[in-house]
């Protein structure tokens, strides 16, 4: 068995801790703090099917790191079959979420997701979405966040 240098060792020593530190969650340069009547919404994202709105909490989810976004759909509201190439984490602030993982954009083959229910989805996961009354998810992710419908034709952006 070749014996490695001492000297890369010594280099692992000084590279790990440092790739740790970059790794790690700095957190907002400020504190942030949102009452609910001061959250402002924008339409979109052009990512989703019109009638969305959105408000970026923290971060910014076309830059690398994490960032919390929340998404206000209206009743009825419904983003079809789609992944991420990340991990995206939903908490329901309310309404009602439903969430599915085939190919018929049919509630009844949903998962029924109440205000306070959570869902963390690992990457590249096929699923689609609808809204029951107005609903509002908060998401948490890993930018930059990108979304990719599986049948191209259903990209609002197209």
């Amino acid at each position: 068995m070749k014996k490695q240098p001492r000297w890369s060792y010594l280099l692992l020593g000084i590279a790990l801790p440092a790739l740790a530190a970059n790794l790690q969650d700095k957190g907002p340069e400020q504190h942030l703090l949102y009452p609910p009547e001061q959250i402002e919404w924008q339409p979109g994202p052009a990512s989703v099917p019109a009638g969305a709105q959105f408000a970026v909490l923290e971060g910014n989810p076309a830059e690398a790191g994490i960032f919390t976004l929340r998404l206000k759909m209206p009743d009825g509201y419904q983003i079809p079959l789609h992944w991420h190439p990340g991990v995206e984490r939903v908490t329901v602030v309310s309404g009602t979420f439903y969430l599915g993982m085939d190919d018929s954009l049919a509630k009844e083959n949903a998962h029924r997701l109440e205000t306070g229910s959570y869902t963390a989805m690992p990457p590249g996961m096929r699923h689609y979405a609808l809204a029951e009354g107005e609903t509002v998810v908060q998401l948490t992710s890993v930018g930059p966040w990108q979304l990719h419908y599986v049948n191209p034709a259903d990209d609002p952006r197209q």
